[in-house]
């Protein structure tokens, strides 16, 4: 019988972060798949200030608990009770219904989360499997935060390191990732590479490109779109953008979408308008059901990263981009996570931070070159039905959990 599976992550269905998303659909196919399978989150929604959810209960054959959170999470304050909140309670719920040969999946919100949890795997004998979505503190000093450079920073990188070492396997999102992991000390044949991936049932490709919301977006029928679709993070690059939007303000037929949100968007739309940018749209988030549709707006979808950040996080949007069958323009290093994965395959188009002027000609190309940015398109979708879809993570994770059984066996 399969060991029983306790999932730890701040948010969870109902909740429909990109954290929460990928894990529910990874509980949910497992349920469906025949294991025990408990989630212990938080009662709170991602970006809501109040409200809480309930204690318990159980969706699609997987029990959820949640633990003791703040009714307000308002402010800096708030955020921070919230993290410490579920950093106490969340181990001391684990500790409780964990029971020897138990797999514990520790996803990375709030960061360092694995660390209380391989104490936790020693003392109730269970198996630690950190599930990392990024890399904390190293995260921390590509931002800049002074704090996490000096000995403090030293004292929380000893102790991630010294928790994954204590970890039965460790699942990376990302092979320069993975790389960075090995760095640490970390034997490479313990690292299971699983990428994240979309809703790619749903998000199928279209053949048009949703004129009823270029209509309503003020975009031409005939305009060629350069869109971007999410949360634009700090993690992410725009100035490249912004030069090649500024050197392409006179081709009338070139549009730059923008639909989501965030601190950064709203940078961006400050800068667009101090530039006197007219060849720039911002559209909402879109429902989850209407992604197909919001996507397929744009002939070519953006996505960048900060030279920093590579190997600590991996745009998984691009698996998105590619469930819609579009195009790549990704603004990363040349031996980045997402130009290995997508240049090869013939999905996109890569080019460097900074360069703005060749990502400028790159925008020229595909828009000149409708039928060769449409086999791109194809391409994408392609890549991502050859090995990068839902069905083929669940795979995966079966078999690493196959692996972790027989090291179960073995104890």
């Amino acid at each position: 019988m399969p060991a029983p599976i306790i999932f730890l992550n701040r948010f969870y269905a109902p909740d429909h972060s990109a954290t929460a998303q990928i894990l529910t659909d990874l509980a949910v196919d497992l349920a469906a798949q025949g294991h025990d399978v408990t989630v212990i989150t938080s009662r709170a929604l991602y970006g809501q200030d109040h409200g809480l959810l309930p204690r318990q209960e159980t969706i699609a054959g997987v029990k959820i608990y949640r633990v003791t959170t703040p009714a307000s999470r308002r402010g800096m304050a708030g955020r921070i009770a919230a993290y410490l909140f579920y950093l106490l309670f969340a181990p001391i719920v684990a500790a409780r219904i964990a029971r020897r040969g138990t797999v514990l999946v520790v996803k990375t919100d709030p960061p360092l989360l694995s660390v209380p949890l391989a104490l936790v795997a020693r003392v109730r004998g269970a198996m630690l499997i950190p599930w990392l979505q990024d890399l904390y503190p190293e995260v921390a000093v590509a931002y800049g935060i002074g704090i996490a450079k000096g000995p403090i920073g030293r004292l929380l990188t000893g102790l991630r390191d010294m928790s994954l070492r204590r970890a039965t396997r460790i699942v990376a999102i990302g092979d320069l990732m993975a790389d960075r992991i090995v760095r640490a000390g970390i034997a490479r044949d313990r690292i299971a590479v699983i990428p994240n991936w979309s809703n790619d049932a749903d998000i199928v490709p279209l053949t048009g490109h949703s004129p009823e919301l270029r209509a309503g977006w003020n975009i031409a029928r005939g305009a060629f779109v350069l869109a971007y679709s999410g949360n634009l993070g700090r993690a992410h690059e725009y100035d490249t953008l912004l030069g090649a939007a500024t050197a392409l303000r006179e081709r009338a037929d070139i549009v730059f979408l923008f639909v989501g949100g965030g601190h950064m968007s709203d940078q961006l739309a400050a800068r667009v308008d101090a530039l006197g940018l007219t060849n720039f749209r911002f559209a909402p988030y879109q429902p989850r059901e209407k992604l197909s549709e919001s996507l397929a707006t744009g002939n070519a979808h953006w996505i960048s990263l900060r030279p920093e950040f590579e190997g600590l996080i991996v745009p998984s949007k691009v698996f998105g981009v590619c469930a819609a069958g579009r195009a790549v323009v990704a603004v990363c290093m040349p031996d980045g996570e997402l130009p290995r994965l997508i240049v090869p395959a013939g999905a996109g188009v890569a080019v460097a931070p900074g360069d703005a002027a060749a990502l400028a000609d790159a925008i020229v190309a595909l828009a000149d070159d409708r039928t060769r940015t449409a086999a791109m398109g194809r391409a994408a979708r392609a890549l991502l039905d050859g090995g990068y879809t839902r069905t083929h993570a669940l795979t995966r994770w079966l078999f690493l959990l196959e692996a972790v059984s027989g090291d179960i066996a073995q104890r």
